[in-house]
């Protein structure tokens, strides 16, 4: 388990971090959100000492963090962190070995993953010679090679097509699966919603709403619809306590008041246009999200 106690630090002025307290939990993928300078790319550098917190701690099985055990975690920073003019194999080797690997051991357990993430015949390339998703896979399997107990990625998903998404997802859910815990940062809401079963969001150096993803989600009395039509979407304004949060081509969301006709809504939605699809549902991620940092 990894714990995070009044974690605060600040710089000068700034409070980067302010008592914030939460966990991500060995076995659960945990997404990290929260706006641009929120405070998640500092609490992540404290997990690897990178930054000296003023005031709390950072704690994982129970214990102060060690060098020792550093060794068992894997770390993806948001920017590039890797030698661009080191040949790829050698580089990840370095790191496997640097971590305990023995030599053999770390030359197949990288080429696995080379081979995983169809870069072997880039093996013996120069990082700065790869595409910007290309490095970014590099940059994952960097954090991979030792097998962690504790994964923590700051925007893994940042700049890679649809596929390469994908298989990033089902590495991630695969390491979850195995027993690590995986903490990671993205503004790709949907995609957290669909990977995370845990959710951290901060705001301004402070945690904001935490927890169990489902379980936020159901304890919320607001309930929400979703419509998708074939063709351009209708306003759907005509029901008392419905009010539409979103409207573009196709689809139309609405926020339903306690007291609203459910039926009534789906009654006008089914008579408004040529219907595809409606959901009755909790807020989604992205609703929560805005709720939580105000906008």
């Amino acid at each position: 388990m990894l714990e995070f106690e009044g974690a605060t630090k600040r710089f000068g002025a700034v409070a980067a971090l302010q008592g914030c307290t939460f966990t991500a939990a060995p076995g659960r993928l945990t997404g990290f959100l929260g706006p641009n300078g929120a405070g998640k790319t500092t609490a992540m550098r404290s997990i690897f000492g990178l930054v000296a917190l003023d005031d709390g701690s950072v704690r994982w099985q129970g214990d102060a963090i060690t060098p020792a055990a550093r060794n068992r975690f894997g770390y993806m920073p948001e920017e590039r962190g890797l030698y661009p003019r080191m040949r790829v194999r050698d580089q990840l080797i370095y790191l496997a070995v640097l971590s305990g690997r023995s030599r053999p051991g770390a030359g197949r357990r990288v080429d696995d993953w080379l081979e995983r993430f169809g870069l072997t015949a880039r093996a013996k390339d120069r990082l700065d010679t790869l595409s910007h998703g290309n490095q970014q896979r590099v940059q994952l399997i960097a954090a991979l090679v030792n097998d962690p107990e504790l994964l923590v990625l700051d925007e893994p998903f940042s700049g890679l097509d649809p596929l390469a998404m994908a298989n990033m997802s089902d590495v991630l859910a695969e390491r979850a699966a195995h027993g690590a815990a995986v903490l990671f940062s993205s503004h790709q809401l949907d995609l957290v919603e669909d990977l995370c079963e845990d959710v951290v969001i901060v705001d301004r150096g402070k945690v904001v709403l935490c927890g169990d993803l489902a379980r936020l989600r159901a304890g919320i009395r607001q309930r929400f619809v979703e419509v998708r039509y074939a063709g351009a979407a209708p306003p759907l304004t005509a029901v008392p306590g419905a009010s539409v949060v979103e409207r573009r081509e196709g689809l139309v969301r609405l926020r339903l008041a306690d007291d609203c006709d459910i039926a009534e809504v789906a009654a006008l939605a089914q008579s408004s246009g040529r219907l595809v699809s409606f959901r009755y549902e909790p807020p989604t991620l992205s609703q929560l999200f805005r709720q939580a940092v105000g906008s």
